[in-house]
């Protein structure tokens, strides 16, 4: 016992010793506490959401914005929305070059520059129908490319590289919800198809468009919905349309000392109604709870008509919940177009941290014992070795003395005195928020059970720039297909007794997958837990491979994928945590949900979308009745 003490005593004297070596906030790169991701506007320091123009058609975020290989031959991070914009990387090459097969920055395919389509069909009569109750509409082919898919990675490479059989035939904006509904009506008048478009962030292709569709297809874009309509600070409620991009509401509640708290990857460009359609998760859900957690009303446009509870209340005992045959729904049964929120004052304090520890094993461990006690901060995630070692490499270089005297005495901290494997070691990134002395106990509490399993502090800037990491993920999966690498990545929800026995198996499914079909170069995989309940954690996997001189790397992308997936399921994994089913896995929605739970939802949805006017085919197949109308079973 103590030689155990004089061991934990030892770790602390040392912690102590490297927290001295860290980087002041003067001197730190250019990240700040209070904002990881995304730069106000300077003038008034009010967040000014992207407009169109801003963004890439043909993959992820801004124009501005991106991975490149520069004249040097170093990576470096284009733009200035970022905190680390112009920064370079001068490991990140090495490291892709060494744990992916086959990559070669020689080898290059440059993306198209536009792509064709075929003609509209155009529906004169609805058209006209509607003229005067929107505030926009499109028929720009270019503009319908942009609102014909999401973000998967066989999404973009078609983007890059090849041509949809489908995209919708015109993007209509409406300006509230009286007009949403009127468009609805006349699209069931005229035999239209409506796909909601929020964000266009969805990775469960459920914006594609259905391809044998003969009907005119609509995009209703959602981002012109973008106002706060009442705020009751007694109740901590408000009232926000479906299109409020999450970064702009944030920073439109943090002008009245409020918060929503709900952070997805896709803050930035993803809206509350893609929220509640898809049933999503945010990185802070351990403080503010997952989106059915913070919802109070949802207000829903049919084909039949609204459909709203009559009060906003934290509860009620009125039979089976009607918000939750719209949480979830993925755009099949209407368009969210208002949703009541909670919210809480914005938390006082924000401290960033981060644990090494020296194996997987050990940080699940960890992280049971956090769930367990119900310790967990804001953010708490857990990278395996491949993505510790990832973030290290998109730190950028310190050249000075300084620098390196603290890389070389971090390096001899973790190799020589913990023994750590630096093949080996994970590392776990941290956020607390709350009350000050509610904060200084909680990291108290947490750096104490990771002592406990091995973990050693890490560092605050390593925290911080570990939760920067989650904003660059897509911009990295895009640098990636110029040289022939496609990844992706996708989750799911398993109980702790599955945890760590479902990442191994998935990850070796995954890679043997790739040598069953003889690709020619090796399928990477890799790991990380990103939400934690009672009962289980939120896992997400990350895969890809050198797809050139694969004859059709999208259908075998899809295949690999598929293997993945059959092996969650296998292990007791959920078929989706929070991105959702859409077209992507709505092949396993029988065996999830039962096949009366599928007769279930086919009914709902016979019932208030009788002529299938909301046909993006997600989730279910309609049943064949031989309507014409149902165009994607």
């Amino acid at each position: 016992m103590n030689n155990l003490n004089e061991d934990d005593s030892s770790k602390r004297r040392i912690e102590m010793t490297l927290s001295h070596i860290e980087p002041n906030e003067n001197n730190d790169s250019k990240i700040e506490k209070s904002e990881c991701a995304v730069k106000p506007n300077q003038n008034n320091k009010v967040y000014i959401p992207p407009h169109e123009d801003e963004l890439k058609w043909n993959g992820w975020g801004y124009k501005d914005t991106a991975f490149i290989l520069n004249d040097d031959g170093v990576i470096e991070l284009t733009g200035n929305k970022y905190w680390l914009s112009g920064s370079v990387f001068p490991k990140f090459l090495p490291f892709i070059e060494n744990q992916m097969e086959g990559a070669d920055t020689e080898q290059r395919v440059d993306p198209q520059e536009s792509m064709e389509t075929s003609d509209p069909i155009i529906n004169e009569e609805f058209l006209e129908a509607i003229k005067g109750h929107y505030n926009r509409i499109e028929l720009d082919r270019m503009q319908c490319v942009r609102h014909a898919h999401g973000h998967t990675a066989q999404e973009i490479y078609i983007l890059q590289f090849g041509k949809f059989e489908r995209v919708p035939d015109v993007v209509v904006w409406p300006g509230n919800h009286e007009q949403v509904q009127y468009i609805i009506d006349q699209a069931n008048k005229y035999n239209v198809v409506i796909i909601p478009f929020g964000g266009g962030t969805s990775v469960t292709q459920a914006v594609l468009c259905p391809t044998n569709e003969k009907r005119m297809i609509v995009s209703l874009d959602m981002k012109m919905m973008n106002h706060i309509k009442w705020v009751d600070r007694e109740s901590l409620l408000a009232c926000v349309e479906g299109g409020m991009i999450g970064k702009e509401l944030e920073a439109r509640l943090g002008m009245m000392g409020l918060c929503f708290g709900h952070e997805p990857d896709s803050h930035e460009f993803s809206t509350l109604g893609g929220w509640v359609a898809t049933r999503a998760s945010g990185m802070k859900k351990n403080t503010f709870g997952n989106i059915e957690d913070l919802v109070i009303h949802i207000k829903m446009a049919t084909s039949i008509g609204t459909v709203e509870k009559n009060c906003a209340v934290p509860r009620i005992s009125t039979g089976p919940d009607i918000h939750e045959m719209m949480l979830g729904s993925e755009g099949i049964f209407g368009v969210v177009t208002e949703v009541t929120i909670k919210l809480q004052p914005i938390p006082a304090h924000r401290s960033y941290g981060a644990i090494a520890f020296k194996d997987f094993e050990s940080g699940v461990a960890f992280m049971r014992e956090i769930a367990l006690k119900r310790l967990q901060p804001s953010s708490i995630r857990l990278m395996d070795n491949q993505q510790f070692q990832l973030g290290q490499c998109l730190a950028p270089e310190d050249n000075t003395k300084w620098g390196i005297f603290k890389e070389h005495a971090k390096n001899f901290y973790l190799t020589q005195w913990a023994q750590f494997d630096l093949d080996e070691m994970c590392a776990c990134t941290l956020l607390f928020e709350g009350p000050k002395s509610v904060v200084a106990e909680q990291e108290r509490q947490v750096y104490t059970i990771a002592l406990k399993h091995g973990g050693i502090k890490a560092g605050e800037n390593s925290g911080m720039k570990g939760y920067f990491l989650t904003y660059m993920i897509a911009y990295l999966r895009d640098y990636g297909f110029p040289y022939y690498l496609v990844g992706e990545s996708f989750e799911t929800s398993v109980p702790w007794a599955n945890v760590l026995t479902l990442c191994k198996r998935v990850k070796e499914r995954t890679i043997q997958a790739g040598i069953d079909r003889d690709l020619p170069y090796a399928v990477e995989c890799s790991y990380r837990v990103t939400q934690l309940y009672d009962t289980g954690a939120c896992i997400y996997f990350y895969f890809g491979f050198i797809f050139r001189g694969v004859e059709d790397p999208i259908r075998m992308f899809n295949e690999i994928e598929e293997e993945a997936r059959n092996e969650i399921l296998a292990c007791g994994g959920s078929l989706s945590h929070h991105h959702g089913v859409g077209k992507l896995r709505k092949a396993w929605m029988k065996e999830t949900v039962s096949p009366v739970g599928i007769k279930m939802l086919q009914g709902l949805k016979k019932t208030i979308d009788p002529n299938n006017i909301f046909a993006a085919g997600n989730l279910i197949d309609v049943e064949d009745d031989n309507n014409s109308n149902n165009h994607n079973n």
